[in-house]
């Protein structure tokens, strides 16, 4: 979507792996740093009145030290806006108070893909904790405690978001698996790596912004969004502006309606430096 010559983002959604962090290499997970160009970015979009608000797959617990390391809220200043679990909670900081929640019976679609995928691990949120796991997943995936716990307990209630992970196989091999098994009630997006998240029908960031938008008197047209994943396609096609950082994958490139330099070249302070030099 073009916008207009004298356009200034309003709300500016950031997705947080691969676009505030840099990925470590040959590794599903990211430094915990940001990058100083990147974080002054962001304090001159906050300094002229924006609305800076991180959309993840996340769960909250996952997004609050990023908030803290952007120094996103100052002492006096109304709690933050957070999207988190890719549109799925929705919550103010500090502290964290969710005030919106989708959930789902993620049953039928976990022993499903179980099925066809037996050795995959799946994990659900422990909310302030950590995450309840079948098994552990790889070092440093996960942010918190990993509690193991039975799949009959895990899927006992509902929930907001699923994690299917596979260390032993491919994120195409699980773009077709999704693709095959249609994964009737749910929505999903694969990661970079053989990573599943599962939400219910109709939850994506876009409809997380949505809600908060609507919060704070903010239309749709009025957004920058930036990210690098497949679960970012839903915000670039809502948002007036979408922004995806150089390495990501074609598909994300593709839906963009600008690509800024990668995540290694503190591409997101130049997207930013744009709009709020």
């Amino acid at each position: 979507m073009s916008v207009p010559d004298n356009w200034r983002p309003q709300l500016v959604a950031l997705d947080i792996d691969g676009t505030i962090l840099k990925w470590v290499e040959g590794a599903g997970m990211t430094h915990e740093e940001v990058a100083p160009a990147v974080k002054a970015a962001v304090r001159r979009a906050l300094d002229a009145g924006a609305h800076v608000v991180l959309a993840s797959g996340r769960s909250p617990h996952g997004m609050t030290r990023v908030a803290d390391l952007l120094d996103l809220h100052s002492e006096g200043d109304e709690p933050l806006w957070i999207v988190a679990s890719n549109g799925a909670v929705v919550f103010r900081y500090p502290p964290i108070e969710v005030v919106h929640e989708e959930k789902f019976d993620a049953r039928p679609a976990v022993e499903a893909i179980l099925a066809r995928q037996p050795n995959a691990i799946v994990a659900v949120e422990e909310r302030g904790v950590g995450y309840r796991v079948s098994r552990a997943f790889p070092e440093g995936e996960l942010s918190g405690d990993m509690i193991v716990t039975e799949i009959e307990d895990l899927l006992a209630a509902e929930v907001s978001r699923v994690i299917i992970r596979d260390p032993d196989a491919t994120a195409d091999e699980f773009v077709a698996l999704a693709e095959e098994l249609g994964l009737h009630g749910t929505n999903y997006v694969v990661g970079w790596t053989a990573w599943l998240d599962l939400a219910p029908v109709g939850v994506s960031k876009a409809s997380g912004l949505a809600h908060v938008a609507q919060a704070l008197g903010i239309d749709a047209a009025d957004t920058l969004a930036v990210g690098d994943g497949r679960n970012d396609l839903e915000m670039f096609a809502w948002a007036g502006r979408s922004v995806a950082m150089g390495q990501a994958i074609q598909p994300v490139l593709d839906a963009a309606d600008h690509v800024t330099g990668s995540v290694y070249e503190d591409g997101l302070a130049t997207e930013l430096d744009r709009w709020f030099a």
